[in-house]
């Protein structure tokens, strides 16, 4: 899991150097005054399309990483399993989303319709982490007095 995060971070900062490049073509620096105001902007708005792919490359590593989280709620006993379930449901969102938008873009929007009620399965995952918590493990009395 850390692994994925480490990597899925300097992808999302990299890509912010998209929407520099965007608000410097925008701003219209001296050094751009080579280019006339439409190539101006319709190189921000190559800029801005590739920001968005660069989401979708970050997003295939979101969704990696919800796999073992929901894997480890699924399994840890002390939080419901369909969280954990959710949780697995809601990689598969971002893992096929992701790969719709860079691969077959034509169909992006019909996979995003499709797929898109299982994205709630991460912030039903966090409000229940901030509401009710996690229940904590009964230790029996024998083990805590053996230990």
């Amino acid at each position: 899991m850390l692994t994925l995060i480490l990597v899925s971070i300097p992808i999302a900062f990299l890509n912010e150097v998209n929407s520099l490049a965007v608000l410097t073509l925008v701003r219209g620096a001296d050094s751009l005054a080579l280019f006339e105001k439409p190539q101006r902007d319709t190189l921000a708005m190559l800029f801005l399309n590739l920001h968005g792919d660069g989401f979708d490359v970050a997003g295939i590593f979101w969704g990696l990483w919800l796999f073992p989280l929901g894997l480890l709620v699924y399994r840890s006993g002390f939080l419901p399993r369909f969280l954990g379930v959710l949780l697995l449901l809601g990689g598969f969102y971002f893992l096929v989303n992701s790969l719709a938008s860079l691969v077959l873009p034509r169909y992006e929007a019909i996979v995003s319709r499709w797929t898109s009620p299982l994205q709630f399965g991460e912030v039903l995952f966090m409000f229940w982490l901030l509401i009710k918590g996690a229940k904590p493990l009964t230790v029996p009395a024998s083990t805590a007095a053996a230990g």
